[in-house]
């Protein structure tokens, strides 16, 4: 198994991206890079990859709304240009709420969008003609009657360093998964709870394969949490209940949040209806002391050393590819905690 982590903003930015330096010294496989509506995400990935040598640089995620499908292309070639091929290209929906509310765009049709961002990044990367695609959602050039007229075909200047860079795709619901196993490289599920894994996913992921172009190989399943090592360490996966109730409880409206309905395919309905009840009255302390121990701790590795080696096992054995992990030490002892973990997965 590899080893993946999110972009740590604790100690600032020029701490994670030395903290980056140091675990990829450890073998830390992949960082990605988050943006939702902070700083942008891919400055930081072209500063991450004059810092580093061998570590994948991924965008995790680049919501598909905010760039066109042809920028999303260029800047990960761009990425991977400048990092000598180590970028990866993480997609997602992110949400009415930051799309609508923060960007002015319509939240219309993330499946079919994806299909064809895809589509047309692939077009661009592999540089075999010039660019045109006519599909539901996009047209390339513009077809007649619409703007001036004026556009033309065009291909990537610049020939990229891979003509096929990875794409990941962070998705939960089931037509959004099906359509992750048919056309990604790498599948980004968030409160990922191996015991429930193949009864939850396993219908959509298996829909997916059985459309899938062999060429893509096996699809890189990216998962993890917390990983926090010793005898009285239960008590960190408190720190996880806020982050918790905040996507439970408050991403999205009622029937429309992506995360309550996963953690309500767990069997945590009524938990589930509870977070978010309390949480969009604007009780979000109640509502992250309703979110289950059961669901902290099954998404976590925090425990003894065997009782993490035993947690990193059940992920393996449920079809995970790559430990996504938020190592709890400090800093000097977190390098020693990558090498564990990449010990323990071999």
């Amino acid at each position: 198994m590899k080893i993946s982590m999110q972009l740590p903003y604790a100690g600032g930015f020029e701490w994670a991206v030395q903290q980056v330096v140091e675990l990829e010294a450890a073998g830390l496989d992949i960082v990605y890079v988050a943006e939702a509506y902070s700083f942008d995400g891919v400055s930081q990935m072209g500063y991450l990859a004059a810092r580093t040598s061998t570590v994948q640089i991924a965008s995790g995620i680049l919501p598909i709304y905010t760039r066109t499908p042809s920028l999303l292309a260029m800047t990960a070639a761009g990425v991977d240009y400048i990092s000598g091929g180590r970028a990866v290209l993480g997609l997602g929906a992110s949400g009415p709420q930051v799309i609508e509310g923060f960007h002015g765009v319509p939240y219309d049709a993330p499946l079919g969008r994806t299909r064809e961002i895809i589509e047309i990044c692939r077009k661009i990367w592999a540089r075999e003609e010039k660019l045109t695609h006519d599909g539901r959602y996009y047209h390339l050039p513009l077809p007649e009657g619409q703007g001036t007229g004026l556009g033309k075909a065009l291909k990537l200047i610049n020939h990229p360093v891979r003509s096929r860079i990875p794409i990941h795709i962070a998705s939960l619901g089931p037509k959004n998964i099906e359509l992750t196993a048919e056309l990604a490289e790498g599948w980004l599920p968030l409160f990922y709870m191996p015991s429930h894994a193949k009864e939850v996913f396993g219908p959509s992921l298996d829909a997916g394969f059985a459309k899938r172009d062999p060429d893509l190989g096996p699809l890189d399943v990216i998962a993890g949490g917390l990983v926090a090592i010793g005898d009285d360490v239960k008590g960190t996966l408190e720190m996880m209940r806020p982050m918790v109730a905040l996507y439970v409880g408050g991403m999205g409206a009622v029937g429309k949040n992506f995360y309550n309905a996963l953690v309500r395919r767990y069997g945590f309905e009524a938990e589930a209806a509870k977070i978010q009840e309390l949480y969009l009255a604007g009780n979000k302390s109640e509502a992250a002391a309703a979110v289950p121990f059961e669901l902290l701790d099954a998404c976590n590795f925090v425990g003894t050393e065997s009782e993490v080696r035993e947690k990193v096992q059940l992920f393996k054995e449920a079809g995970v590819t790559t430990l996504n992990v938020m190592p709890i030490a400090s800093p000097e002892d977190q390098p020693k905690l990558i090498d564990q973990l990449k010990t323990w997965s071999a």
